[in-house]
């Protein structure tokens, strides 16, 4: 069952983004879903207030005074902290980048059921907080650790009589990896209840599912841990050249177009600037192309700030249309482990991990 709450001012006609955010029931949950103004693409930092939504459950109501983290499993000590207590370690902050692992979906043919993003599912914070790796090994991983669990304070049910939290797991690497975070601050302000207060995983370079807001519990395992968001959904199902159930992990490389907006008008013999910002989970980004005739023939983009780790890369091409009439414009990324966005939609039966080149539509006029 799909559910749409629209609550967001109307497109700009021919634009990727959305006429209205929606509240999407496929599962016959409670949550809110909102999407990210692509012209937000043109800056380092999102907005706060722009700043992309996913919930699966309803917002659990927390508080400071009563948090506790439990971090348990097939670890040496078991640990029970309090919020104080984890604001008491030393402090890490990093520019993050997180997307949603079905941004693009409602851009497949046929689209896959499942919550309708356009291209506005991401968000770029300074994420503050105390790194994860000190704190795991503080409980000591056994020799056996192969897994971490995130659990959050959210759940609901997923089927008729079956309720689930909302959790996921990693490979005990990427948890001990330098980048992941226990975050409490966007931006050097406290973590708004829909983006997890008071505390949430961030974990760079993965889809944003694996960064689990109002986390409450850490698991360490030596065998894969299961459960609906782990077993039957975040996996690619249905697409070429991949085998079926491989999960979703890494962001692939994608670049959005910011400026100019989808169905603008720009003048002929004028310099209009292309801008934007790319990203990805394998690597930094090493190459953003523009076409200005739908991919007939492409330009190197100037890389207007450095490649970022966790973060954006912004881009930009001055471009001084000569001819009137409608151009396609076009970009695509190339991350420095060679990863290049492809020219169409790779189809999948979730939807999961489209990141097909950016295209839009502009109007030439004399």
């Amino acid at each position: 069952m799909l559910s749409c709450l629209f609550h967001s001012g109307p497109a700009t006609p021919g634009s990727d983004h959305p006429a209205a955010s929606c509240r999407v029931d496929d599962l016959r949950l409670d949550h809110l879903n909102r999407e990210t103004p692509l012209a937000a693409a043109a800056a380092a930092l999102t907005p706060l207030d722009q700043f992309f939504v996913r919930s699966h459950f309803s917002v659990p109501e927390l508080s400071e005074s009563g948090y506790v983290l439990r971090v348990d499993g097939r670890v040496r000590d078991r640990l029970a902290l309090t919020f104080d207590e984890i604001r008491e370690r030393p402090q890490a902050h990093a520019i993050v980048t997180l997307e949603c692992a079905g941004n693009g979906r409602a851009l497949l043919d046929p689209r896959p059921h499942g919550t309708p993003w356009r291209l506005g599912a991401f968000g770029t914070a300074r994420f503050g907080g105390t790194a994860l790796g000190p704190l795991l090994l503080r409980a000591g991983p056994l020799p056996e650790a192969r897994f971490v669990r995130f659990a959050g304070a959210d759940q609901g049910e997923v089927a008729p009589g079956r309720t689930e939290p909302f959790a996921r797991s990693v490979p005990i690497a990427d948890a001990l990896a330098d980048g992941p975070l226990l975050a409490w601050e966007m931006d050097d302000l406290p973590l708004t209840a829909e983006h997890g207060f008071p505390l949430r995983s961030v974990l760079p370079g993965r889809y944003g599912v694996d960064s689990v807001k109002w986390l409450v519990r850490i698991e360490v395992g030596s065998e894969p841990f299961g459960g609906f968001f782990q077993d039957e959904r975040y996996r690619y199902v249905g697409q070429d050249g991949l085998a079926d159930g491989t999960p979703v992990a890494r962001v692939r490389p994608r670049s959005l177009i910011a400026r100019p907006a989808a169905g603008a008008s720009v003048r002929a013999g004028r310099e209009t600037p292309i801008a934007g910002s790319a990203w990805s989970g394998e690597g930094e980004i090493a190459l953003v192309e523009v076409s200005v005739d739908g991919g007939r023939t492409w330009a190197q983009a100037q890389l207007t700030s450095a490649s970022a780790r966790h973060g954006p890369t912004l881009w930009r091409l001055p471009w001084t249309p000569t001819r009137a009439g409608r151009h396609r414009l076009v970009s695509r990324a190339r991350d420095e482990a060679g990863n290049i966005q492809p020219p169409t939609a790779v189809w999948n039966e979730l939807g999961y991990g489209n990141n097909a080149a950016h295209s839009i539509d502009v109007e030439v006029v004399e």
